[in-house]
């Protein structure tokens, strides 16, 4: 085996599929790389068992031939080489040898047949969509998934797939966040999946903004991406997602408009003298404003008032005003609506004038 190519030519890919390799392994092959030159074409691949990414870009004075190299190390090498440089890569019997320039390198191998490969996945639905709305989709949402929390199933972000839709919801217990975006072509089967939280950040990471199309093959087991010359495939968690559309509060009627960013500075000012562990600020509703009052255990108080669309006259909530502040971010437009039903609901958070983001925080008892 052995291949000819630009420096920033073999980076970009190196730099989509080194993501998914892991420092520390339970396999020594998991820390290489899959190189392979086939059908006149050179591709990498990386797994973890769980996500799998695979890049795949010309080259010339091509080879036919497959083997694993170390990730790192081959990244770390070609990212540390000048721009412009012409990489020779050749394997010599168990080693492989890399030439720019004046530099030379020896690395080490295994046998492509150690390296694990995910199987063909049992395709059930297949959908395309514009890549900048499926970043936009998990970009907005991902924040709110759990981080090792004990219900598996809130370590990942569920991708529900509906007749005209796609949304993307996520969840730790404490808040919700969900985006929604119109599909060009509609699925005759309701469909959801649960993404575990490492593909939704590697696959955050691939998406780029700009007009191209992505596809999303959803299987029984796994889910897989094609965007361009990448192909991004990801185990899925089995387990039940909860029923998220009953968390979203139902005749919220109570509501406030305020400028975004002038709420978001009031509860960021207010944030330094809440209670370190428990992040709590009440919201007071009146005509006309929202109060915001955070306390902490020095007997410290921060008050800010910040003018507010609303005709409710008298309504305290508490709220992780940590919560509502990642809410906030990942709302777009100059004004966001605060939805309430009483003293004791969750917060329904949205833009304006768009109904296709949603985020609900559940109340504290301050």
């Amino acid at each position: 085996m052995q291949f000819s190519i630009q420096r920033e030519a073999l980076l970009k890919p190196l730099q989509q599929v080194v993501g998914v390799v892991e420092r520390r392994q339970t396999l020594p092959v998991l820390a290489n790389l899959l190189v392979k030159v086939a059908d006149g074409r050179l591709s990498l691949a990386g797994t973890d068992l769980e996500v799998e990414m695979v890049a795949t870009t010309d080259a010339e004075k091509l080879s036919d031939g497959e083997i694993t190299i170390p990730a790192r190390k081959l990244f770390d090498i070609v990212r540390a080489l000048p721009d412009g440089a012409r990489i020779d890569l050749k394997l010599n019997g168990d080693r492989v040898a890399l030439a720019a320039g004046r530099s030379r390198f020896t690395l080490t191998t295994l046998p492509a047949s150690e390296f694990p490969t995910v199987d063909e996945i049992e395709l059930v639905e297949k959908v395309s969509l514009p890549e900048e709305a499926l970043r936009d989709l998990m970009e907005r949402t991902s924040f709110a998934m759990a981080n090792q929390d004990v219900r598996y199933y809130l370590n990942g972000m569920l991708l529900d797939l509906q007749e005209h839709t796609l949304r993307c919801v996520a969840t730790d217990g404490h808040r919700l966040a969900m985006k929604e975006t119109e599909l060009q072509s509609s699925v005759s089967t309701r469909r959801q999946i649960i993404i575990p939280r490492k593909g939704v950040n590697e696959l955050v990471g691939l998406l780029e903004t700009g007009d191209g199309q992505v596809e999303l093959e959803f299987g029984r087991n796994h889910l897989r991406v094609r965007r361009g010359d990448v192909v991004f495939t990801s185990k899925l968690i089995d387990g039940r997602f909860p029923d998220y559309e009953a968390v979203i509060p139902l005749g919220a009627d109570k509501t406030a408009t305020l400028d975004r960013e002038v709420l978001r500075g009031a509860l960021q000012r207010a944030a330094i003298l809440s209670n370190e562990k428990y992040r709590g600020v009440r919201l007071e509703l009146s005509l006309g404003k929202l109060r915001i009052v955070a306390h902490n255990p020095e007997q410290e108080e921060a008050v800010e008032e910040v003018e507010a669309e609303t005709h409710v006259s008298d309504l305290a909530v508490g709220f992780n005003v940590g919560y509502l502040l990642d809410a906030l971010a990942a709302l777009r437009g100059d004004k966001a609506r605060l939805s309430l039903r009483d003293a004791q609901s969750s917060c329904l958070i949205q833009e304006h004038d768009n109904e296709h983001a949603r985020h609900v925080i559940m109340p504290l008892r301050l």
